[in-house]
């Protein structure tokens, strides 16, 4: 039987747990074994919580747990989601995660470490939510040489720009009516300022690229300054606005942005509308593909957490990590 310890119980974990728990049967038979929550480490207790004689407080009790296969990290932010990661790795536990501001700033520092103790540290879940682009850049696409990616990467900058098109919703209001739906943050520049599409954009460009793209060198502009003039503007010319972050290959150099842009309204990604992504990879060989999906959410993350977690206890002792080297590109 496998063992697996969620860190933090907020709504990325907690969506991991209910989909461990409700799928346990059928995850079980894709294993070839049980694959059991033994440990949810959090600040808090959960005194009405199913679930509540599973948590801890201290992370050194799964760290020093032998039984422990795999360690699944929602915490976000860098700390103390980085210490607990590198410790976990070296104590030859495998680890999972969406937290994209680590995997951005330290996923090159931890996929080198996985690969020393053939371990597994993966990420799905850091980019597009439920929408699977890790591994199909990493396996399903590995016979193309990828030559761009542009991506809506971010869903409450595209459910603010559709309130905008759609229903001539201002800014300020728009956001206001993302923040009461959930889809925003009480301080919401990670999304409206781009900076949350930078780190989705930087660990795209970083997997194909093969090398860390630092997210400080990657030009970012958000939507904040877009008006109802703007959206008039462009609805005349026959376009949309959106969010886009773009890698793109050109020879041996690349080149990655995060900005609002103009979009044809024959273009495919025009069409992704409300808190959805859409990500456009081309290949030279398979010529363009596209992702679709939520993007973010307690179950379509926790989905592809899970699918983590089953692909390490699936593949113990063997590195299934992507690589990627520290420093920058060309």
């Amino acid at each position: 039987m496998a063992k697996v310890a969620v860190l933090g119980f907020g709504v990325v974990g907690s969506g991991v747990v209910e989909v461990l728990e409700t799928n346990a049967q059928s995850i079980a038979q894709k294993v070839g074994e049980p694959v059991s929550l033994k440990y949810i480490l959090d600040l808090r207790d959960f005194p009405e919580s199913p679930y509540r004689d599973k948590i801890v407080h201290d992370f050194d009790i799964i760290l020093n747990d032998p039984e422990v296969d795999v360690v699944c990290e929602v915490i976000g932010g860098v700390e103390p989601a980085y210490t607990f990661t590198k410790k976990a790795l070296l104590a030859g536990k495998s680890v999972v995660t969406s937290n994209k501001e680590l995997v951005a700033k330290h996923g090159a520092e931890f996929l080198k470490l996985a690969k020393e103790k053939d371990l597994n540290y993966l990420f799905e879940a850091s980019v597009g939510g439920g929408i699977p682009i890790i591994h199909p850049l990493h396996q399903c696409l590995a016979g193309n040489e990828i030559q761009s990616v542009i991506g809506i990467l971010n869903g409450t900058t595209n459910y603010i720009l559709t309130q905008m098109f759609q229903n001539g919703v201002p800014f300020d209001q728009a956001l206001a009516e993302a923040q009461e739906r959930g889809y925003a943050e009480r301080n919401p520049s990670a999304d409206i300022d781009g900076i949350d599409a930078c780190r989705k954009i930087a660990i795209l460009g970083s997997l194909i690229y093969g090398r860390q793209l630092p997210t400080d060198e990657i030009p970012t502009e958000g939507i904040s300054k877009l008006t109802l003039d703007d959206v008039a503007a462009a609805e005349s010319a026959g376009y949309v606005i959106k969010l886009l972050g773009v890698y793109r290959k050109l020879h041996k150099q690349v080149y990655c942005r995060v900005s609002p842009c103009l979009i044809s309204k024959n273009h495919p990604l025009s069409h992704v509308d409300d808190v959805f992504n859409g990500i456009l990879v081309n290949g030279n060989a398979i010529d363009d593909v596209m992702f679709y999906g939520r993007g973010a959410g307690k179950l379509p993350t926790a989905s592809a957490v899970v699918a983590d977690i089953i692909d390490c206890v699936k593949h113990r002792n063997v590195n299934r990590s992507v690589i990627w080297e520290d420093g920058e590109a060309g």
